[in-house]
């Protein structure tokens, strides 16, 4: 029967109105504490996700750094929370999903790209489901002034007798503060110090499964010789360190006045900005030439889906570019310091950058020691590590006092360690 022209019509209608339905736009809202990665973001990241996906709008949106937790977790409870949530390592976003903010997203195709440590920071302790992609780790080790090593013919050390002879010429041409450390912001004594050397004491993560396992103490030796060797730190830190703030530090550094930086890679972007003179990157010194090197490599950035977006699809499409070799290398050159864990392979623009990834090569990596299961209670092993790492700097406890405590602390509410 030929149709009529009511019938074609309305045909016509019904096909176009589908066709709308089906190229409907999409706006993601992205939650991070990031903010100083607007710029980066704009311009880099999501342009090139919505040339491949013109249909899905990214809008990145991060609250500061020291609000996020408590800013997420209200817009979360309340449901005004964005699509998807940047999330930090291990105990900092697992109670998320355990309440069921975050989505389950084991079954993305994308997380192959990841080694199974890499997974591990967002994943449930027995492993079975992930519930964020890794974006990016950061590296530890020492950036230097290679134009002051140059003038006073220095070489890279690599035990740590050669790093003390190195602080000692230093010390000793008087033309440089040796170290750029200070200790009155605490968290540098842990992070920078504490946790930067001391995986090449307790190698990696062997040593820090131990803690974890209860096979292992904060008393053992090879958890007391890293505070050991910072109380030799102090001879080098230069005057009225105790007193001497993160910022401080950075500037000394970057103005020329100090050789070495005890460092995370996250500095590689200001320090290039900022330093008129070459830098080079070491890894933590090992106790004796041959020795295995261990790094803290921690898994510091992770996205996942927020369970409750009303757009779950599209935003597990876009996590599945994030979990992408082009998104791998997208970011890491954009933001350097800041390194994929993606098996991705491919080239980093920024020398600095370079040399501390090429540690990956050498050495075996570990995460914060503190970082997974170890803080969840009452004292926080972490904020407590930074407070006592801060001790051992100032001469206000020694290196045995120190960890005497942090076991302490940890024994009182963690079970493994009350055997």
């Amino acid at each position: 029967m030929k149709p009529t022209m009511f019938t074609t019509t309305a045909g016509l209608a019904l096909c176009l109105g589908a066709g709308a339905a089906l190229a409907q736009e999409v706006t993601l809202t992205v939650e991070s504490w990031r903010s100083e990665d607007q710029a980066i973001w704009n311009d880099t990241l999501i342009p090139a996700f919505e040339e491949k996906h013109p249909d899905i709008n990214i809008e990145f949106t991060p609250t500061a750094p020291t609000e996020y937790n408590a800013a997420l977790n209200a817009r979360l409870e309340g449901g005004t929370a964005g699509d998807l949530v940047t999330c930090r390592s291990f105990d900092g976003s697992l109670p998320l999903f355990n309440k069921g903010q975050l989505a389950d997203i084991s079954d993305l195709d994308g997380l192959s790209n990841f080694p199974d440590f890499a997974r591990a920071a967002w994943s449930t302790d027995d492993g079975a489901s992930t519930f964020c992609v890794p974006m990016a780790s950061v590296i530890h080790g020492f950036i230097y002034n290679a134009d002051a090593f140059a003038e006073l013919g220095l070489e890279e050390p690599e035990t740590v007798d050669e790093f003390f002879a190195v602080l000692d010429a230093i010390k000793e041409d008087g033309s440089y503060i040796p170290l750029a450390m200070g200790s009155a912001d605490q968290w540098e004594a842990a992070t920078m110090a504490y946790t930067n050397i001391g995986p090449n004491y307790w190698k990696g993560e062997e040593g820090r499964q131990a803690l974890i396992d209860g096979t292992a103490a904060f008393t053992d030796p090879q958890f007391v010789a890293p505070y050991e060797q910072m109380v030799r730190w102090t001879d080098y830190m230069g005057p009225a360190y105790q007193a001497q703030g993160y910022s401080d530090s950075q500037n000394l550094f970057t103005l020329g006045r100090a050789a070495i930086y005890p460092a995370g890679s996250w500095e590689i972007t200001g320090f290039t900005e900022a330093a008129d003179f070459e830098m080079g990157a070491f890894p933590p010194p090992v106790q004796n030439a041959g020795d295995t090197c261990y790094i803290s490599d921690h898994t510091d950035i992770g996205l996942g889906m927020n369970a409750a977006t009303d757009h779950p699809e599209a935003a597990r499409t876009f996590l599945e570019w994030v979990a992408s070799p082009e998104f791998a290398e997208l970011y890491t050159n954009a933001l350097p310091g800041f390194f994929s864990l993606s098996d991705a392979q491919f080239e980093v623009d920024n020398p600095l950058a370079q040399e501390f990834i090429e540690f990956r090569e050498n050495c075996e990596s570990t995460v914060r020691v503190a970082s997974q299961i170890l803080s969840r209670g009452e004292p926080n092993t972490w904020n407590n590590m930074w407070v006592l790492s801060a001790n051992v700097l100032n001469d206000a406890a020694t290196p045995e006092e120190a960890t005497a405590e942090l076991q302490q602390g940890l024994a009182s509410w963690y079970e493994p360690q009350q055997n």
